[in-house]
């Protein structure tokens, strides 16, 4: 409940008065501006037109604003409309689908070059710290083996923390979080753009070489998130080039559509899942769906997987195709299991997401203290540096300390590492830090038994997981797809060496890699918080449907036992960002509110033909993104006028950049096209880059709204529930909604912050 509403017994009338007032005072109190940067008026004064302040919003309540997913149908929009002929709609569908297969294309090749480089890098390092090992362990001096290790990965990490850090800092992590965001309607500021980009594929591959707990697969959604948006323009703003082509779809709702399937074709060129990227897009990332999309996400997906796969298969000599993607498990065996295992999968699914709850909480506690401590780019550049350094010292004291030999032959690793085992022999610590993250977990997920003694395997979970904890939120990018698989991996194969230990019978039916595999899923289902979805992923990625039931009863019992705790790791650094997105159900506390409870007021309105210089004014000093468009009211304000459109600032930035004015309507208005604004799409010029001279702003020019405003803007009378304004918000994908009253006249406004809490 909102502060300032008390639970009282009061009648009807007083009740609604109660609620009005303490909303009110709340969201803007009297004296005081408003979200809307205008001071606010009292209730006598709605005839009198706001004063305008210069802008006093904060710079983390107005980094993120939302996207135009509504189509304005003006008059321009439906001029076009009416040159539309039916061999152009063919060509126009026809384009999408030739869009999704260059999408497909285009990140599977990002994806090979990243892994090969990966793999390459990796080899002849782990191959030339082998030989150092090998070399000084005779002499009995292993810290030349080390120094070169932290070497090693300190170089590699401090060039992409340096790129994240200096170049492009939303690069940083995952990028599901920021995608995801995206697809809800929020503009993040650089998300998808071709520098994003190139500083996420060489980061990843610097920070995967550098020995980071982290895993490049999670970084394939923002990459195939920023190449569907860059191809689906047909233009490129970083470059200043324009090819002139694609212009129809130049607007956010077909943008994010193409985003949609390159965010699934990130997860088909990861895990060779295409099916599991449809469904990721539909469970974890799309918030607006349509039937149209499933067959081009489904066809990005497949393409992305198939080139994938025909790519690295060929460079790996192989002649057949194995590589479906980059989390390559191998080929799996048949995995049977017995009934009475399932109580223990589901044992394992809590916890999974009991232990998946506590990473999540020390993560994003972690996370903020960095917000507040560390904020130097240089200082967050020492951060990881750090961290790399201290994977190595992990690594190695693990490594000399623990002496887990076993012979030759079920080695795990292309660089199996004698220390001080016997000839034939090779370290199984070792051979746990002795090669990519995932080579580990693929190594857990088929090593026969009694690859790891009880020792190496609880220590390294000792180990990996503050130590993954503390490696993601680094200013890096990296994903946490990988190492929670991989601490889940190595928790499992300790639960099966467990039950083998108390009921020795069990050795029957208990395989250390089923239980890895479990292990991986109800980690992974504890911090993410996935099932559907990932349930498929798992399915794809071993080939064993056979072992469904126990994957889909795992991950669920893993999401419920940590939703008791707090949200999943991408909703969790969503909510602390601040990230004024929608959830899928209204807050409780605004079930028993209307719109008049929410709505900003006053309203900045335009009239139908307004002077440049008042359009400069609320521009240059309002925040506001939308302005409707009024008839003047009885006593000629524009506060009291009756809605008849809406207009929005970026048209309006087009407007006065083009000289679109009244006065010399005579010049443009035959020749004017809504190719005027899609050429500007998606970086509007800002209103100080406007050059307007003083004779036309001495009120002789004006511009008139019929042609360019949105003649039927979605609006709701003041007495409308919240909770019914909140759907219509999510399944239109609003982003303003105008409050009238029973006249017609505006009254307020809603933005999607105003159903936020912490906005």
């Amino acid at each position: 409940m909102p502060p300032g509403v008390r639970l009282i017994d009061v009648d009807s009338s007083d009740e609604e008065n109660l609620l009005e007032e303490g909303v009110r005072n709340r969201r803007s109190p009297r004296n005081e501006p408003t979200d809307f940067n205008i001071p606010a008026t009292n209730d006598d004064d709605d005839d009198v037109d706001p004063a305008f302040n210069l802008n006093r919003r904060s710079k983390e309540a107005s980094q993120y604003e939302s996207l135009d997913y509504d189509v304005c149908e003006n008059v321009l929009w439906r001029r076009d409309q009416t040159k539309i002929k039916p061999k152009f709609t063919v060509r126009k569908d026809f384009s999408r689908w030739v869009i999704s297969l260059q999408i497909g294309v285009c990140t599977a090749l990002v994806a090979c070059c990243i892994n090969i480089v990966i793999e390459e890098v990796s080899r002849l390092k782990y191959g030339f710290l082998k030989r150092q090992v090998d070399a000084n362990v005779l002499h009995g001096d292993l810290s030349i083996p080390y120094l070169y290790w932290s070497l090693l990965n300190l170089v590699p990490v401090v060039i992409g923390a340096t790129l994240v850090a200096y170049v492009e800092p939303v690069a940083a992590g995952s990028g599901i979080p920021q995608v995801k965001c995206y697809l809800n309607g929020v503009k993040v500021p650089r998300i998808v753009r071709i520098k994003t980009l190139a500083v996420k594929a060489v980061g990843v591959a610097t920070s995967v070489i550098g020995g980071l707990a982290g895993g490049k697969e999670g970084p394939m959604i923002h990459s195939g998130a920023v190449i569907a948006a860059g191809i689906s323009q047909g233009k490129s703003t970083t470059f200043r080039r324009d090819l002139k082509i694609l212009q129809h779809f130049r607007d956010d709702h077909e943008k994010r559509d193409f985003v949609v399937g390159g965010a699934a074709a990130g997860v088909a060129a990861a895990f060779g899942a295409p099916i599991g990227g449809i469904l990721f897009s539909l469970e974890e990332a799309a918030s607006f769906w349509n039937q149209s999309l499933i067959w081009r996400t489904f066809f990005a997906s497949i393409i992305s997987s198939f080139t994938l796969n025909i790519i690295l298969s060929a460079y790996h000599g192989l002649s057949s195709f194995r590589y479906r993607g980059l989390f390559n498990l191998g080929e799996f065996a048949p995995l049977p299991f017995e009934y009475y295992e399932l109580p223990i999968f589901m044992l394992m699914g809590v916890i999974g997401g009991c232990t998946g709850a506590l990473w999540n909480a020390l993560n994003s506690r972690l996370n903020m203290f960095r917000a507040h401590a560390i904020r130097q780019r240089w200082a967050k550049v020492l951060e990881a540096a750090f961290v790399a350094v201290l994977g190595a010292t992990f690594a190695c004291l693990m490594a000399y300390t623990i002496n887990d030999c076993r012979p030759l032959g079920n080695d795990p690793t292309e660089q199996p590492v004698q220390l001080f085992c016997q000839d034939n022999e090779y370290n199984a610590a070792a051979a746990l830090w002795f090669q990519t993250p995932e080579a580990t977990v693929k190594a857990l997920f088929h090593d026969p038994p009694g690859s790891h003694k009880i020792l190496t395997l609880a220590t390294f979970v000792l180990i990996y997981y503050p130590l993954s904890c503390v490696t993601y939120g680094l200013s890096v990018s990296l994903g946490i797809f990988i190492p929670t698989l991989l601490i889940g991996a190595a928790w499992g194969r300790l639960i099966a060496s467990f039950t083998v230990l108390a009921f020795p019978t069990s050795i029957a039916f208990v395989s250390p890699g089923k239980y890895a595999l479990i292990g991986a899923a109800a980690q992974l289902g504890g911090v993410v918080r996935m099932t559907l979805s990932l349930s498929v992923i798992l399915l794809e990625t071993t080939g064993n449907i056979g072992f469904i039931l126990p994957i889909i009863l795992t991950l669920m019992t893993a999401k419920w036992s940590g939703d008791y705790f707090n949200e999943g790791i991408y909703d969790t650094q969503i909510r602390t960002s601040r990230v004024p997105m929608l959830p899928w159900h209204v807050e409780p506390e605004y079930q028993n509110l209307s719109a008049r409870h929410i709505m900003a007021r006053p309203v900045v309105c335009v009239r139908t033909e307004e002077k440049v210089q008042y359009l400069l004014d609320i521009l240059k000093n309002t925040t506001h993104n939308g302005f409707p468009v009024v008839e003047d009211g009885d006593d000629g304000s524009r506060v009291n006028g009756r809605l008849i459109g809406l207009i929005l600032r970026s048209q309006l930035v087009v407007i006065l950049k083009r000289s679109l004015y009244v006065e010399s309507s005579r010049f443009w208005e035959s020749t004017v096209s809504i190719e005027a604004f899609r050429d500007e799409y998606p970086r509007y010029p800002a209103v100080e880059d406007l050059h307007v001279n003083e004779y036309k702003r001495s009120g002789s020019f004006s511009v008139n709204m019929n042609m360019f405003m949105n003649p039927s803007p979605y609006s709701v009378e003041e007495g409308t529930s919240v909770p019914r304004i909140f759907q219509l918000f999510r399944a239109l994908g609003l982003r303003h909604l105008v409050v009238v009253s029973s006249e017609n006249r505006v009254r307020g406004i809603i933005t999607r912050k105003d159903f936020l809490k912490h906005h």
